[in-house]
């Protein structure tokens, strides 16, 4: 989402924005996000996919109440994503936990979300349950120029092994090129050395898309399965805690890093404990104060109360679709993540 705001406007909502500035500087600003989605599966099946238990005759017992309120429910959240802040909203969201191009058409489509006229960026991906990743952008603020899905591949090349890829959007942002990697990489299922590979693949992909095009940008974002201070993300990734120790612009900054660890809030709870899975990375040339670039501003976990559970024993978690067996009609067992980013306005 893009906005420019004057010195004056700044003064009246300085709790959003605090800048010691020029009275003559203005600014542009534009929110990315990423949201796990939950099992966004439509009603029909797909051949080669393990999509039973999100059909009509499943487990889930899935027909087109359950989708059509799961669409509602997923339109609401998005709709919202920044948009007390920025009315546009966001420029461009990552998602997991989607079937198919269909749910993501019939999302963006969806008559709360449809005014924002949104776009889709998914390929088909080779998980086995049929979850893929994929991006939603707002033309205006962001402008894809390709896009290719980044196969997870074992060390020893195990065809065998086979799950999400890396979605890998290139695109322009407030005039500059921005590449935007979405991931969701293996489960808690799987040992920690399955992320850990993930975490390298990714880094691979960020050097070269960075070494083709020097001056462009990378946002690494997704459901990582694991936080941020774990081996995948700190060693393998190369994620940095802190802003003072990314030194060139291949290094990586995460902030959710001290949301975790200083302030305890996250993204999911397991056990009444937060975990912080759902990350937005950004490289190390959109770090600084100097904004006649492109640059990161600061996160936000997004949560609104009706997106958690209000009583009974999972109060405060996250208010998932499915719980026990039981349809709650809810919205996601993850809560979206949103970086603001900031430039001066020529």
């Amino acid at each position: 989402m893009k906005k420019i705001f004057s010195f004056a406007v700044m003064l009246a909502i300085a709790a959003i924005f605090t800048f010691a500035q020029s009275q003559n500087k203005k600014y542009e600003v534009y929110s990315v996000g990423f949201y796990n989605l939950e099992n966004l599966f439509d009603t029909i099946h797909d051949a080669g996919k393990n999509d039973y238990e999100y059909l009509p005759s499943g487990t889930n017992k899935w027909g087109t109440l359950k989708y059509v309120n799961k669409l509602r429910n997923m339109a609401t959240v998005l709709n919202e994503m920044s948009a007390d802040m920025l009315p546009m909203g966001l420029a461009a969201v990552g998602v997991s936990e989607v079937e198919n191009s269909r749910v993501l058409d019939d999302l963006v489509a969806h008559e709360i979300l449809a005014h924002r006229g949104w776009q889709v960026v998914h390929i088909e991906g080779p998980d086995r349950r049929g979850v893929d990743c994929g991006l939603l952008y707002n033309p205006k603020l962001f402008k894809p120029v390709a896009s290719k899905l980044v196969p997870y591949t074992t060390e020893d090349n195990d065809t065998t092994y086979k799950t999400r890829g890396f979605l890998t959007v290139s695109g322009d942002m407030a005039g500059e090129r921005v590449h935007i990697i979405v991931n969701h990489w293996p489960s808690r299922y799987a040992k920690s050395p399955a992320r850990e590979r993930a975490g390298v693949l990714v880094k691979a992909v960020k050097d070269s898309l960075l070494a083709a095009e020097p001056q462009s940008k990378v946002i690494i974002m997704g459901d990582m399965n694991d936080d941020p201070d774990d081996k995948s993300m700190k060693t393998c990734l190369g994620a940095k805690r802190e802003q003072k120790d990314v030194k060139s612009s291949s290094d990586l900054y995460n902030p959710w890093w001290n949301i975790l660890r200083n302030k305890g809030i996250g993204t999911l709870k397991y056990r009444g404990k937060w975990n912080l899975f759902d990350q937005i990375v950004v490289s190390g040339n959109l770090v600084g104060k100097e904004r006649s670039t492109l640059k990161y501003y600061k996160p936000e976990i997004f949560t609104r109360s009706y997106m958690l559970q209000q009583e009974g024993k999972y109060k405060g978690s996250p208010k998932r679709t499915h719980a026990g067996g039981v349809w709650l009609n809810g919205y996601s067992d993850h809560l979206p993540v949103i970086i603001y980013l900031i430039k001066e306005a020529k």
